[in-house]
């Protein structure tokens, strides 16, 4: 072989050399590139696999001074979230109002309930001084109705969140914390509908009886009978074939729901041909007195009962006596009632003695001006705050019904003293109440003279 022709083949060898190894570079590439894209591909699917189900917010080409507002978690995502973050993360969750409802009971303090529900004492304490901005405490009364709020945590915690005392349907207080956790308090009034009912009929066996079963409301009839007791007795006045007559308003929430019974705006008594008749008035001071026709106050210097729903158990005058066993007189008037059954001032007043004083038992007398006083015996139990010295008003509980004392049995025993010596309270003749003069007079003859009107536009229930 010529050196010409050895050198041709080398230059051929040479260049195939070169194919050959383009050739391998080549597939080399194509593999690296099918191997990207197979990783691409597998990181999408992870990807789906991860968000399936999820509703996760569309994508965006954002600038740099543009802000995100993120989605919130989902359950899964939070659980996924916590396996890779910390297995004690807490995520803020939203809180549960929890609303319980208390009733008051004799005697309880608003201290004792709120500690009873687990209220911390500092706490208690806290909410309770905000309170006494709008109310006094003390004067909780039993029966009152008390929303007692809770917010609930994640597993059993709760925390207190305030609470709100329902005097009325319209009218409460409320408690709550601001967001610095100080407690204020605020007056609640609520809106509500009044409309008139005129419910009358004839009296078979009591006032009490006849009237609730024509539909009035037995707190309804208790006031009227409060409002005549100055000047009937309801142990002897009433008789079959007497009959009444009252207007008392309704209320109603907007949605029509009914709350409750209003005031008294009217109410007749016909007892043996006389007829009595009281309406309801606002004086001059913003207050509701109840007045005659000629415009006489029905509010005497003193009640004759001083309780409500008892029975008339013993007169004033000579009996035998029931523990003793001769014959002596009575100076006062027995009224049986459950124990604890409320007994009020019989009037406006100064309390001159508090305490136990012989037979009597548990007792407390009034001085109600220079002629009269009033006495009340054989308590439970005096109402707190009750001391000598202090003033009452008429119709304020001053104590309970009991048995102490020289007594068979659960009574009031009341007196009434003229000049220090006890008479017969059912005969005594009291001066007549005040008598509206003036602007009074005229507005108050303009009422009645509207309620007379709308008591004969208003189709009677019997």
């Amino acid at each position: 072989m010529s050196i010409r022709a050895f050198s041709n083949f080398w230059t051929k060898l040479d260049e195939a050399s070169n194919l050959f190894r383009k050739f391998h570079q080549s597939r080399f590439i194509i593999k690296a590139s099918l191997g990207a894209l197979l990783f691409l591909v597998l990181i999408g699917l992870v990807f789906l696999a991860l968000t399936e189900d999820e509703d996760l917010p569309q994508t965006r080409a954002l600038s740099e001074h543009q802000t995100v507002k993120l989605s919130a978690l989902t359950e899964k995502q939070s659980n996924l979230l916590a396996q890779y973050i910390s297995k004690n993360i807490t995520l803020d969750l939203p809180t549960k109002t929890i609303t319980t409802l208390y009733e008051v009971k004799g005697g309880q303090t608003l201290m004792e309930i709120l500690s009873s529900e687990g209220v911390k004492r500092t706490t208690a304490y806290q909410s309770i001084k905000a309170l006494r901005k709008n109310f006094d405490p003390r004067d909780l009364q039993k029966g009152t109705n008390i929303h007692l709020y809770f917010k609930e945590l994640e597993g059993d915690k709760k925390i207190f969140d305030g609470f709100e005392l329902k005097f009325s349907a319209s009218q409460s207080i409320l408690v709550r914390p601001d967001a610095n956790q100080t407690f204020l308090p605020q007056q609640v009034n609520r809106s509500l509908l009044d409309t008139n009912l005129r419910i009358n009929g004839k009296i078979r066996s009591s006032l009490y009886v006849d009237a609730t079963k024509s539909g009035l409301a037995p707190e309804v009839i208790v006031e009227a009978i409060r409002l005549f007791s100055w000047d009937v007795d309801f142990q002897r006045d009433i008789h079959p074939g007497d009959s009444y007559d009252i207007l008392v308003s309704r209320r109603y929430l907007p949605d029509g729901t009914f709350v409750e019974w209003g005031d008294i705006k009217f109410a007749g008594l016909a007892l043996k041909g006389v007829t009595k008749s009281i309406y309801r008035f606002k004086n001059n001071k913003g207050e509701i007195e109840y007045f005659d026709k000629r415009g006489v106050s029905t509010q005497k210097t003193l009640m004759k009962t001083p309780i409500d729903g008892a029975r008339l158990s013993s007169r004033y005058g000579r009996r035998k006596h029931p523990i003793l066993r001769y014959t002596k007189i009575h100076r006062g008037i027995d009224f049986a009632a459950p124990i604890g059954t409320p007994i009020y001032a019989a009037g406006n007043g100064k309390i001159v003695f508090v305490g136990r004083k012989g037979a009597y038992g548990k007792y407390i007398r009034i001085r109600h001006n220079s002629r009269y006083s009033t006495a009340y015996a054989h308590l439970s139990r005096y109402r707190k705050g009750i001391r000598r010295g202090k003033r009452v008003k008429q119709g304020q509980i001053i104590g309970y019904v009991g048995s102490t004392g020289r007594s068979t049995g659960p009574h009031l025993h009341y007196e009434v003293l003229v000049m220090g010596k006890q008479i017969n309270p059912l005969k005594m003749k009291l001066p007549p109440g005040r008598k509206l003069k003036g602007n009074e007079l005229v507005s108050f003859k303009r009422t009645r003279n509207e309620i007379d009107l709308l008591i004969k536009q208003l189709p009677s229930l019997q």
